[in-house]
């Protein structure tokens, strides 16, 4: 998977960022953008938040980074340097999403096996992350870097607002518990799994 590279949005990218919005949310899924949040904004937070400057209540310094492959966008990753207690429970170091056309091809693995590329450098030297229990295709992702891959208890998720459909997590799950502003937290009991994995050796480093 030599050919998948990660790089920050730039300005030419709104097209391509709102038709992957457009795809995954018809998925039930997000990627990252606001609902109404002007393209000039959405790139200047991105900047702020990888600085870890003026964050919006809920959100921790991070890496947002689109995933392509010969010219095209193929999915997303938020790579966090720090958890905060909500993300501590549901949605970890690393929330990343492949679009519907491209999925089942290994992008999955290699946007999370550069994620954590990106974490080490940003000084995590533990990844947690997190699926539902019944995701065996992100517990498989999670568990092929060595991660200790075990069961939790019940947790929060969230819906839609608009439409009330549930979301899940993985290879298409959203990148932040605060993601977009249209997305609100609804007590939904379900089991979840999380996978804790040593950056370097999952790496190399």
């Amino acid at each position: 998977m030599a050919n998948l590279r990660l790089r920050p949005p730039r300005e030419g990218d709104e097209c391509a960022a709102r038709a992957a919005q457009s795809a995954l949310q018809a998925d039930g899924f997000d990627f990252g953008l606001g609902s109404d949040e002007p393209w000039p904004h959405f790139l200047a937070r991105l900047g702020r938040e990888r600085l870890g400057r003026d964050l919006r209540p809920g959100r921790v310094p991070a890496t947002f980074l689109y995933a392509e492959v010969d010219g095209a966008t193929v999915g997303r990753t938020s790579v966090r340097h720090a958890l905060d207690d909500d993300l501590v429970r549901l949605g970890g170091h690393i929330g990343y999403a492949v679009l519907p056309s491209f999925r089942r091809r290994g992008y999955a693995t290699e946007i999370l096996r550069q994620s954590l590329v990106v974490a080490c450098a940003a000084g995590v030297d533990r990844v947690l992350m997190t699926c539902d229990d019944d995701n065996l295709g992100a517990i498989a992702v999670i568990e092929r870097w060595g991660a200790d891959s075990t069961p939790t208890d019940p947790s929060p998720r969230r819906t839609p607002a608009a439409t009330g459909s549930t979301d899940e997590f993985g290879a298409s799950r959203r990148s932040s518990l605060h993601d977009s502003d249209n997305f609100t937290r609804r007590a939904v009991q379900r089991p979840r799994h999380t996978g804790r994995v040593v950056v370097g050796d999952a790496t190399g480093a």
